[in-house]
C-alpha cells in the first residue's frame, strides 16, 4: 500500500465496523497492511505468558487494529477527506510537502 493520509497522533472518526461513529486519537499505523490502532476502540481480550512487565500474566484487554478504510481524519471535530500541496521553488525543485483538509482547504500539519 501506499504512502497514509493518516498519520500518529491524529483524531479520527470510525465510519464502518462495530465501533462505528466512534472518535478517537491514533495510536500507530501500519502502512504495510494497510490498518490503524485507535485509542481505546476495537477492544479484544488476549491471553499473555507472564514476563518482566507483567510478571503475573493473565488476560489483558487491549486495542485491535481497524482498517484505514474505515476511519475517516477529524479536522476541527468534522470530518474530512486528506489531500496534499506541494510547493516548489522558482527552479521546480519540492520545497515542502503539506496536507490540508479538502473541505476548508487549511493546512493540517
Amino acid at each position: 500500500m501506499s504512502t497514509s493520509k493518516i498519520k500518529k497522533g491524529d483524531m479520527v472518526k470510525v465510519i464502518a465496523g462495530r465501533e462505528i461513529d466512534k472518535e478517537g486519537k491514533v495510536l500507530s499505523v501500519d502502512t504495510k497492511n494497510g490498518k490503524v490502532v485507535v485509542e481505546g476502540l476495537n477492544k479484544v481480550t488476549k491471553h499473555e505468558k507472564p514476563s518482566a512487565k507483567n510478571p503475573n500474566g493473565g488476560i489483558v484487554e487491549r486495542e485491535a487494529a481497524l482498517d484505514i478504510s474505515n476511519v475517516v481524519y477529524l479536522h476541527n471535530g468534522q470530518p474530512t477527506k486528506i489531500g496534499f500541496k506541494v510547493e516548489k521553488d522558482e527552479n521546480g525543485k519540492v520545497v515542502k510537502k503539506n496536507r490540508i483538509a479538502k473541505k476548508t482547504g487549511e493546512v493540517i500539519d
